[in-house]
């Protein structure tokens, strides 16, 4: 199943689980990775707010490792990924730009606009890797709240 939401938005088969909170009465709803995702996602936006749109990608990834240091986040860049084909492992030079926590994988982009090879892109990453959970981050957005897509495997 794949779930594709903007930024912020919650979609059915981004659950995790339910939980009650102490006090409430209704059941919340809770992504899954939710907290290693709000850091994250507040990492990425602290480099789009220091450095803003325009710039090279390179330049995001580098900044952005640096923040996740800064939250004592393990991750892993230019991770190589090959495809099995027939039994056979190919290395055909697929780089996954960042995976967090082994749990999260992040492809970076500055890019005029996302188009649906960028989503296809994740959805393929997400499923070689076996990651279940990845975003797209487009930093030539003027908010980079626009150019965030999460997807869920």
């Amino acid at each position: 199943m794949f779930v594709e939401s903007r930024c912020g938005e919650v979609q059915c088969g981004d659950i995790a689980d339910m939980s009650i909170h102490h006090g409430e009465t209704e059941k919340r709803r809770i992504l899954i990775y939710e907290d290693l995702t709000e850091q994250i996602l507040g990492a990425a936006i602290e480099v789009h707010t220091q450095l803003g749109p325009g710039l090279m990608e390179s330049a995001y990834e580098e900044c952005l490792c640096y923040e996740l240091n800064l939250r004592k986040l393990n991750f892993q860049r230019q991770v190589t990924l090959p495809v099995h084909y027939k039994n056979v492992k190919l290395d055909c030079g697929y780089r996954i730009d960042l995976i967090v926590e082994k749990k999260v994988l992040l492809e970076l982009k500055s890019v005029e606009k996302l188009s649906p090879i960028h989503t296809a892109q994740l959805i393929t990453y997400l499923k070689l890797s076996k990651i279940k959970v990845g975003f797209i981050m487009n930093f030539n957005e003027e908010r980079l709240r626009n150019g965030i897509i999460r997807k869920v495997v």
